[in-house]
């Protein structure tokens, strides 16, 4: 039996870390001793402080997921490490699998994705995120010299940024209320504006800040025939738009983005499982590490997490470290 120490978000407000015992591997499945889990701090965040839909408890369930909301969970799906126990080919291999913050994890091998030769661990960390930028931008479908307007600085809005921009065929715009937000977005080819001044006139409009405010923004920015992507989530607050102004008049789409479904253009030739190994390989531009701003040792993560999934916490992702 192997000892390890898992990350549980119980009751509302609070994170403790509880022990459990793996068991070794059966046939067909693998031990991983972990390096990094990346933090989503949108969807933990909501976990944290209790704000999932009761509709959602069932689709909100990450892999290998224990507990039920909304009470206490263990929960994550962004973690990175080394296979240490398994079949003998496997040893020693650098993976990413979808599985809650833990300093060892027991799964199917069938679930692991092996990380390219060259991505750190620590960058690896990213590629659910990256995962879910890949997915809107299918379903964003960008054409080329199309205006693209990013409502949403934190870690989607620039990793779906620094996708468009690598071809080099449109012109990106982030906005974000966080001025620091611009030297990153700069860095990975795009533009960045405040709210108060963004571009009018966007073909394409991709909103990922989770705000009323933000959505109707992208209202109200958007050109003729515009198209505004809804990449984010809002749990269980309940919006109101201004869908009785231009809305009709402009003849404006929205559309939503849900990585848990691979979007119908692409649905005959792309699996699950290669989706991510796309993610992991856009992750080996060395320039993504800019996106990870804060780093907490795993034991330290009662303490020391909630401060980073506070609603006005200014940093974009924040890994665990498991010494």
């Amino acid at each position: 039996m192997i000892q390890c120490q898992a990350l549980w978000y119980t009751e509302r407000g609070r994170i403790e870390l509880r022990r459990t015992a793996l068991p070794p591997p059966e046939e067909g499945h693998v031990v991983i001793k972990a390096h990094y889990s990346g933090v989503s701090r949108g969807t933990e965040r909501l976990i944290h402080q209790g704000l999932i839909p009761r509709s959602e408890y069932q689709r909100m369930r990450c892999p290998y997921q224990e507990g039920e909301f909304p009470n206490s969970v263990k929960y994550g799906y962004a973690l990175t490490g080394e296979i240490m126990d398994g079949p003998r080919k496997s040893i020693g291999k650098k993976v990413f699998v979808l599985h809650p913050h833990q300093s060892f994890a027991k799964v199917d091998a069938a679930h692991v994705h092996q990380i390219p030769d060259g991505l750190p661990l620590r960058r690896a960390a990213l590629a659910a995120n990256m995962e879910t930028a890949v997915n809107v931008i299918w379903d964003t479908a960008p054409s080329p010299g199309e205006r693209i307007l990013i409502i949403g600085g934190g870690v989607l809005g620039l990793l779906i940024a620094g996708l468009i921009t690598i071809s080099g065929r449109n012109e990106v715009t982030i906005t974000d209320k966080n001025p620091a937000r611009a030297s990153i977005a700069q860095l990975l080819g795009a533009k960045f504006t405040l709210p108060k001044i963004a571009p009018n006139e966007q073909q394409v409009i991709i909103h990922t800040s989770a705000t009323e405010i933000g959505l109707r923004q992208a209202l109200n920015h958007a050109a003729s025939d515009g198209r505004i992507v809804e990449a984010s989530w809002f749990g269980n607050r309940e919006i109101t738009l201004p869908l009785g102004e231009s809305f009709h008049s402009k003849r404006l789409r929205l559309i939503s983005s849900q990585v848990g479904a691979i979007p119908p253009s692409h649905r005959d030739q792309w699996t699950f499982a290669k989706r991510m190994q796309k993610a992991l390989a856009h992750l080996e531009d060395e320039r993504f590490d800019a996106l990870i701003t804060g780093e907490i040792n795993f034991d330290d993560a009662p303490t020391t997490l909630p401060n980073a999934l506070t609603n006005d916490s200014s940093g974009l992702m924040t890994v665990l470290h498991y010494l």
